[in-house]
């Protein structure tokens, strides 16, 4: 790996320029990624968040979900947000019958589980490996993760509507991924922490 490695953000659709422009401060070279040409070049990838089923319709039209899904398998590191969690979770529930994920993350993420764009949110949430100051996530439709196998990490949870704690961050080797929106809200830190991963440095 590089000291300044290549970081795609998958253009699809939804938050790109916002992505791209966090990394930017980040000593990464941070580009899009159109077609799987463009996903040959990247060290990494994120996925960023928009509309879930969307993604994966143009994932499928442009020839990018099984060049997308070899190189997850063959450990290229990524990061979804919102709909980039649910590209990357193995198992879905609440997707249209014809939705497919790129999967590597071993968990089962429940579509806009927290309800509908009038009932987005905000949240101070504890993540792990930012430091001791909680994030305040930007929940915008998202999914939580109901459930999670032996090999991923649990970052950070919050109450649902039923008190219950949900799953809004998870980490599984060099893949990783939240519920909410970090990049619409002026603080680095958890893109920093994927730079790590990508870096070998977390």
């Amino acid at each position: 790996m590089t000291a300044r490695p290549t970081i795609g953000v998958l253009a699809l659709q939804g938050d790109v320029a916002e992505h791209l422009h966090v990394l930017d401060q980040l000593d990464v070279h941070a580009v899009k990624v159109l077609g799987p040409d463009h996903l040959d070049t990247v060290d990494a990838l994120v996925l960023p968040g928009g509309e879930s089923t969307t993604m994966s319709k143009l994932a499928l039209r442009y020839g990018l979900m099984e060049p997308l899904r070899k190189r997850v398998a063959a450990g290229m590191p990524a990061y979804g947000t919102c709909a980039g969690m649910i590209m990357l979770a193995d198992h879905l529930l609440g997707g249209t019958a014809d939705q497919e994920t790129v999967g590597g993350i071993d968990m089962t993420v429940r579509r806009n589980a927290f309800g509908r764009q009038t009932e987005s949110f905000e949240a101070a949430v504890d993540i792990e490996g930012v430091g001791a100051e909680p994030f305040d996530a930007v929940f915008i439709r998202a999914p939580w993760v109901e459930s999670v196998g032996p090999e991923v990490t649990v970052l950070g949870s919050v109450p649902g509507p039923d008190e219950a704690g949900r799953i809004v961050a998870v980490r599984q080797g060099g893949l990783m991924a939240t519920s909410f929106h970090p990049e619409l809200t002026g603080d680095a830190r958890i893109h920093r922490l994927f730079v790590d991963i990508v870096k070998g440095q977390a």
